[in-house]
């Protein structure tokens, strides 16, 4: 009896089949990959730190099969998993919470950063890069905030939808009043209602959390820096601006946090738009040296 020989079509069948397998498989495989090398980082962080470690961190991510990218921010499945993760620490173990995010709900930011705030134990918060808006309210609800020199947090001034776009309760509040209430029409006195109820939400958000921590004066300090309009939304808030406030900021991480966010790896375009080459750079030449002095 003959042996059967596959055909070209055969063959390309079996490619074509093996193509789309590995196409779903391999982003599969190395997300898993990434997720238990984080897994053993965290438990690394954990029994240097004597804490349980938290983190939050959001990247955009390509592991679908179409490569199709994914933003994330803070929300309620974020607040509903930190706040299992919280009630599952012991009242006396310490919680250190790593944060990278430009923000999101602030909903889910507040419930985060109150229980947080409840928890008896020390808190740590931990911003290797930048922790924006929601991520600020939770920073605030830390014993101590531990940056790298160069993160950032930034202002928790309610944002409002109106007319298509986003604005900040202050300006509204502040056009209102700088234009006199009888020169704006009905639905703008709605809106600067509600900025007003949203600011003093957040002041009183804001005093909670740093209450036992500041002093009267340094919580008003604060408020008026975070909330009031001093600065845009986007505007970044240093270490030095933290500690002149009268927050507990330390500008040292352990090596460790930058080890995790690589592990976190931010989708990268097609062209590249910061490049460079690690490791030492290396001891020109004689030759060199001639080169750069002519």
């Amino acid at each position: 009896m003959d042996g059967y020989y596959p055909s070209f079509s055969d063959w390309l069948w079996f490619f074509f089949l093996l193509w789309i397998f590995l196409t779903f498989l391999t982003p599969q495989l190395k997300h898993q990959a990434l997720r238990n090398a984080r897994a053993s980082l965290i438990k690394k962080l954990e029994m240097k730190l004597g804490a349980r470690v938290i983190t939050m961190i959001h990247r955009q991510e390509r592991i679908s099969l179409f490569g199709i990218p994914i933003y994330k921010f803070i929300d309620i499945e974020d607040s509903e998993e930190v706040l299992r993760a919280i009630r599952m620490t012991p009242p006396d173990q310490p919680i250190a919470m790593i944060l990278h995010t430009p923000g999101g709900l602030l909903l889910a930011a507040s419930q985060i950063a109150l229980a947080l705030k409840r928890h008896p134990a020390k808190k740590i918060v931990i911003v290797p890069h930048y922790a924006m808006s929601g991520g600020t309210l939770i920073s605030l609800a830390a014993d101590e905030i531990w940056m790298d020199p160069d993160a950032v947090l930034g202002p928790v001034d309610p944002q409002l939808t109106w007319q298509g776009g986003q604005y900040p309760a202050p300006s509204i509040v502040k056009a209102v009043k700088e234009k006199g209430v009888d020169k704006v029409n009905d639905q703008t006195l709605i809106m600067a209602d509600i900025a007003e109820k949203a600011l003093q939400q957040t002041k009183n958000l804001v005093t909670k959390l740093l209450q036992d921590k500041l002093t009267e004066e340094q919580i008003n300090k604060a408020i008026q820096k975070l909330v009031m309009g001093t600065y845009t939304h986007d505007w970044p808030i240093t270490p030095e601006d933290l500690q002149e406030i009268g927050l507990k900021v330390k500008t040292q991480l352990p090596p460790e946090i930058y080890q995790l966010m690589d592990l976190y790896p931010q989708e990268t375009p097609t062209r590249p738009s910061v490049e460079y080459i690690p490791g030492p750079i290396p001891t020109p030449t004689k030759h060199t040296k001639q080169n750069q002095k002519q």
